[in-house]
């Protein structure tokens, strides 16, 4: 096999919490975390010369070390004295500095597609520990499906299947630094957490409306005011029946977990006439690992 073509798929965060910070400077979280049908293609090539040579759809992207699908190509490279070079060309669908894990999911599939066409026969605990050098949410984006993750989102335990329902995803005209949002965020005794176990519970007893009205973001404390418009997301999204709608990570992007495909239909319909949001997109659950 000399080249391979994979799909990255996007994440949200059926709940998000944060119990404290670390002496290194990271958090220490307790996040549920979903695949999607939302996703960027990764095609790579083998090529003769042992460069790495990335193209992209987007032309603000970088196509060096600042772009994680670089990094990951260049990791397994050095990490398994691979002497041939690596042509990679991304089509980026997956909205940028969104909290849907876009640029993670891409490196994931790197990795993944690199020890196929490479015959490395790595096992996915291998490349999820590799993942682990380039983000916090790689393993993830390598395992794939439901997961509670703990530690700074690299201690993941499979759950069951999420419930299948339509989800609605909306980005606003914004971009949000996770850095910026995990500096600003405030915690305190007495504060309301998220009730990361009453999701748990209600994906184990295949509850979809227990699921929605447990989930919880506690970084929405931070991002909301920053950028109203979240919230006026989220409003309109349960005003045209939505079970809940939530920011996934550190935002800015919205999704709203649906009853069926005609509540959805309304709710799109009705997010791109507002014009509150850039990018819209109906999904759904996306429950197979890999």
């Amino acid at each position: 096999m000399d080249e391979i073509s994979l799909k990255a798929l996007a994440k949200i965060n059926l709940g998000l919490d944060v119990l404290g910070k670390r002496e290194d400077g990271y958090h220490d979280v307790r996040m549920i975390m979903q695949t999607i049908h939302l996703y960027d293609r990764v095609e790579i090539k083998k090529t003769r010369s042992p460069h790495i040579h990335v193209e992209t759809n987007l032309y603000y992207l970088p196509v060096n070390e600042d772009n994680l699908v670089y990094r990951a190509a260049k990791l397994m490279k050095d990490e398994f004295q691979i002497k041939e070079g690596v042509r990679i060309v991304l089509q980026k669908f997956i909205p940028v500095a969104a909290g849907l894990a876009g640029g993670s999911s891409d490196a994931a599939a790197v990795l993944v597609g690199m020890n196929r066409i490479f015959n490395l026969g790595l096992k996915q605990n291998k490349l999820m520990e590799l993942g682990l050098k380039i983000g916090a949410d790689v393993p993830f984006c390598i395992m794939r499906g439901t997961a509670l993750a703990e530690g700074i989102g690299e201690k993941l335990t499979a759950l069951p299947p999420m419930p299948k329902c339509p989800v609605l995803i909306a980005k606003p005209a914004i971009s949000v630094s996770t850095k910026t949002v995990y500096e600003g965020l405030k915690l305190y005794d007495g504060m309301e957490h998220p009730d990361i176990d009453g999701v748990m519970e209600s994906i184990q007893q295949k509850d979809l409306n227990g699921v929605a009205s447990h989930m919880g973001n506690i970084l929405e404390t931070v991002t909301i005011p920053m950028y109203p418009v979240i919230k006026d997301i989220k409003k309109l999204m349960m005003d045209n029946g939505a079970l809940n709608a939530m920011m996934s990570g550190s935002g800015p992007t919205v999704f709203g977990l649906f009853p069926n495909e005609k509540e959805i239909r309304r709710a799109y319909d009705a997010l791109k006439q507002s014009g509150l949001a850039k990018n819209v997109y109906t999904s759904d659950i996306h429950n197979n690992r890999r």
